[in-house]
């Protein structure tokens, strides 16, 4: 492709400033975080409008320009990362930023697709509501990567996946036409809910450029422990005990190991060990309530009382302001960060049913072991809806190269575990190019039949972030 004359082209359209052209512009928008893939590109583009994204997208079509929708660019699948072969263009959402409308009283927020998920976060908390979803990189995230992924967070136990959060979207079809769903209904039955095909479609359906999201009361009494257990079927047992007395209350259940605790230690700031002793496994148990007047602490101390006569925790810490509770999660939220600092990590995104999960553990554990002696497991995340992030650490002083070589067949060997189980080999990060292939492992030949379907009827010539999921 030669960019030149459409770069001429796409200026007139979104601004010089806005078609990026130099390697140095262009760097932060060409590497993923985990440093898995470095793409080529001929252009960034950066539209600031629905109708700017339609006209570029429109051009590419008519063209037969390959587009890659990028947001925030903390994807970890490499869905967001233009192709080596250079004939990519990138389209970034962060001009894409503005609150279109705010509702507290219908519990509603509407905003573009480049807005932060943080930002979205304090919108919601400036009228006492609450956005639940939460991600460790919810700093720099950008809400319509979220929805294109279908995150997940630390709040799905209580509140649902992204696909639970949103109500109406604004789409950019890879034609350019503009769909206009943004709406805010609770209920609309009315045939095929077409936005449920963009939420989790990683982009290669059509551009999200804006969402009604749901919206919640803001809890008014909060309450967290940290809590040291000796195994993951002890942690199930006081997830059961937690589940089955608060209820809808219980809004965070996070399971760590012990290694994953001292990575966070050694390598994230202000981390500092919430308990006295050490312990094999953690878990990070929060309550909340929409009540000022409701004996949450009081809940939170029963619950953790039973275990205790159970002889299921070891230990247990209560945090004492909010401080404190943002002190615990720092360390959840820190875990997956710190694990650069100990050298190479194969990566797992996993689902088990929540009453597997302590198995899966057992089993998936001692196979990575067998399989490279003095590797360093660090399985953690949401016990409550059976999302692990099996993560797996290099040997201490062993080759980073050598050891990221093994990719293939240590996830071969944790994924034929999650097979067993009847689990999915992709919890919250969606495929991108990092699972493409694995898809018909999982997949029935029917229901990889169904989705080219869609993507042809959708995306004809194939331009729109192709060669990611399919």
């Amino acid at each position: 492709m030669e960019p030149s004359p459409h770069a001429e082209r796409f200026a007139e359209m979104i601004g010089a400033a806005n078609v990026l052209t130099t390697a140095e512009d262009q760097a932060p928008f060409l590497t993923e975080w985990r440093d898995l893939y470095k793409g080529v590109t001929p252009m960034v583009l950066r539209p600031g409008s629905t109708e700017e994204v339609s006209a570029v997208v429109r051009y590419a079509y008519e063209n037969d320009l390959k587009v890659v929708p990028q947001g925030g660019n903390t994807g970890l699948v490499g869905g967001q990362i233009p192709q080596e072969s250079g004939d990519e263009i990138v389209l970034s959402l962060t001009r894409m930023n503005k609150v279109r409308a705010v509702d507290p009283d219908g519990f509603t927020l509407t905003v573009e697709s480049g807005v932060i998920l943080e930002t979205v976060q304090n919108e919601a908390e400036k009228v006492d509501r609450l956005f639940p979803l939460s991600l460790g990189a919810q700093g720099s995230c950008q809400i319509g990567g979220n929805i294109s992924t279908n995150a997940g967070g630390t709040a799905v136990l209580a509140y649902g996946n992204t696909r639970d959060l949103v109500l109406g979207l604004e789409v950019v079809l890879p034609t350019g036409e503009i769909w206009n769903g943004l709406r805010t209904l609770r209920k609309d039955n009315t045939g095929y809910d077409l936005k449920q095909l963009f939420i989790g479609g990683e982009g290669t359906l059509g551009i999200i450029t804006a969402a009604s999201l749901k919206l919640f009361p803001k809890p008014k009494k909060l309450e967290a422990a940290f809590i040291g257990l000796a195994n993951p079927h002890a942690a199930l047992k006081v997830f059961s005990m937690a589940k089955a007395q608060a209820g809808p209350l219980l809004t965070g259940f996070e399971i760590m190991p012990r290694v994953g605790v001292q990575f966070c230690l050694d390598h994230l700031d202000g981390a500092r060990d919430p308990l006295e002793g050490e312990h094999a496994w953690y878990v990070l148990m929060e309550l909340s309530s929409g009540s000022e007047v409701f004996p949450v602490r009081d809940l939170m101390e029963g619950i953790l009382g039973e275990a205790f006569e159970a002889e299921l925790v070891e230990d247990a810490a209560f945090a004492q302001n909010l401080t404190q509770v943002q002190d615990f999660w720092h360390i959840r939220h820190g875990m997956s960060e710190v694990q650069k600092a100990e050298g190479g990590s194969i990566k797992h995104d996993v689902s088990i049913p929540v009453a597997s999960v302590p198995d899966f553990l057992d089993e998936a554990i001692a196979a990575v072991e067998a399989f490279v002696p003095g590797c360093r497991p660090v399985p953690f995340g949401h016990l409550g809806d059976g999302n692990i992030h099996f993560n797996v650490s290099q040997p201490v002083g062993a080759d980073k190269e050598s050891y990221l070589a093994k990719w293939d067949e240590m996830n071969a060997i944790v994924h034929g575990i999650v097979a067993d189980f009847s689990g999915s080999i992709s919890a919250e990060h969606g495929i991108g190019r990092l699972k493409k292939d694995l898809l018909r492992d999982v997949k029935s030949e029917i229901e990889l039949d169904l989705m080219r379907r869609i993507k042809s009827a959708f995306d004809p010539k194939n331009l729109m972030n192709p060669g990611r999921v399919l």
